[in-house]
């Protein structure tokens, strides 16, 4: 293939726009702030999920100490009735009056024992609530963080974005200055070689793959005509010729 001189060297200044826009895409999906946000979100999903949970362990506690009130608030209940009736005076025989001594022996011991419970139970409310008011505090500040740091991310994209909008009108202007063959050509060897069609011949180094010619190459190369499109034999990407090539 051949193509003028000039046209091979617009080539370098395509390459240049075409790494730029490589570099922001790379950039974009790079952007440590963006990271950071992916695992905010992670952080914030996983409180939510612990404060659900928190919420529902404080329900069924508050449920189990409204029974455990209730069993506390029974006996108690019994028991001023039995005092009462102890008190009164009204129970003449012996025996019964023993019975109903023993079963206010009875309700004490008992009232003793849930009210332990009671307060085991009051106890754990008083955690779970705590956890409940913690997790709530530290989803709101994540939330915070999470806008903030949304809107940096955000701001970020914009500016890559609109240096991409550049990159790509500047891009097509040069482009359309290349010869279709040319640029057909360097295309297909940018999509078979990682982003790089062209590279630089710069004293005797291809400026693709970083290999110094060997001589019997440089020689060949001095040869041929500076309209003649050559590529690297090592990498295959287009080998542009300037003065600075050494040849």
């Amino acid at each position: 293939m051949k193509a003028d001189a000039s046209a091979q060297q617009l080539l370098l200044d395509l390459q240049k726009l075409d790494t730029t826009a490589a570099q922001l895409d790379h950039r974009e999906r790079t952007l440590v702030e963006q990271q950071e946000l992916l695992a905010l979100r992670t952080r914030i999903q996983r409180i939510h999920d612990e404060h659900v949970a928190a919420v529902v362990i404080a329900a069924d506690l508050a449920r189990d100490q409204a029974r455990a009130d209730a069993d506390v608030e029974q006996v108690r209940e019994r028991s001023r009735k039995d005092q009462h009736l102890l008190d009164s005076g009204t129970i003449g025989d012996p025996k019964q009056l023993q019975n109903l001594q023993h079963e206010l022996q009875s309700l004490a011991r008992r009232q003793s024992d849930l009210e332990d419970v009671e307060l085991e139970i009051m106890e754990r409310v008083d955690g779970a609530q705590a956890a409940v008011a913690l997790l709530a505090e530290q989803h709101a500040e994540a939330t915070a963080q999470e806008e903030s740091l949304a809107a940096q991310v955000d701001a970020l994209v914009a500016e890559i974005d609109a240096q991409r909008q550049v990159t790509i009108i500047d891009r097509s202007e040069l482009a359309s200055r290349v010869p279709a063959d040319l640029l057909a050509l360097y295309e297909k060897v940018r999509a078979d070689h990682d982003g790089v069609g062209a590279a630089h011949l710069h004293r005797g180094q291809c400026g693709g793959c970083r290999l110094q010619l060997p001589p019997n190459e440089i020689e060949r190369l001095r040869a041929i005509e500076p309209d003649e499109v050559v590529r690297c034999e090592e990498c295959r990407r287009i080998l542009v010729r300037t003065a600075e090539s050494g040849l």
